[in-house]
């Protein structure tokens, strides 16, 4: 797989996401991720992407100023 950015090479790695919702910063650590090695761009499988959304739903709705998550266990 090539980096659709720069077209360096793409190895699998766990990340974290983060993101900020209403003011509330959700972080999900151990992300299954493709990632750069060159730029460092990083991009995720369709699965992932539709997992991250059901998790960053359930925890706005347990919104403080900062959620941190584990993807396994999310």
């Amino acid at each position: 797989m090539t980096c659709f950015m720069c077209r360096g090479d793409v190895e699998d790695k766990l990340t974290t996401f983060m993101v900020e919702v209403d003011g509330c910063i959700i972080i999900v650590k151990g992300v299954p991720s493709h990632v750069c090695t060159q730029c460092g761009e990083i991009s995720y499988d369709t699965n992932v992407v539709m997992r991250l959304e059901k998790i960053v739903e359930k925890m706005k709705k347990s919104a403080t100023e900062i959620i941190v998550s584990s993807y396994e266990a999310a």
